[in-house]
């Protein structure tokens, strides 16, 4: 079975053109969604509202930076700091062209950053990129 997908994101619409990009290069995996950085670290912390969650981990985390409660970046250090969820490979899709978050989020190994917003079709064609990559069918 393959590994869901975790996607933290605060934006309807940003959500809506991921879950569509996705669909659109075939991906199959279940998608999780989490709408600030605090359920995203509940999910991947198996806490709070995810305390009885299967204990896999995602298979990827779709991650954008700006977010309510807990910041992206702030995520991204905990799953760097967690030795159990180190290895998920994480891309950044975020409206943040700041240069010092493009450095803090590669120094702390991020597999891609990509910057939004862009044009769906341009935004389908690089989540297909990424799913081919990153994702088990």
């Amino acid at each position: 079975m393959s590994r869901p997908i975790l996607l933290v994101e605060d934006a309807a619409n940003d959500i809506e053109f991921a879950l569509l990009a996705l669909k659109r290069c075939g991906v199959s995996n279940e998608v999780i969604v989490a709408k600030d950085g605090e359920e995203a670290l509940d999910y991947l912390l198996c806490r709070g509202n995810h305390q009885h969650r299967s204990t896999e981990n995602p298979g990827l985390v779709l991650l954008d930076l700006k977010l309510p409660a807990i910041d992206g970046i702030t995520v991204l250090r905990t799953i760097r700091a967690t030795p159990t969820l180190a290895s998920i490979p994480v891309v950044v899709l975020t409206a943040s062209a700041i240069e010092a978050d493009i450095h803090t989020t590669i120094a702390l190994g991020i597999e891609e950053y990509v910057v939004k917003p862009m044009d769906i079709q341009h935004f389908i064609q690089t989540m297909c990129g990424i799913a081919s990559r990153f994702i088990r069918h």
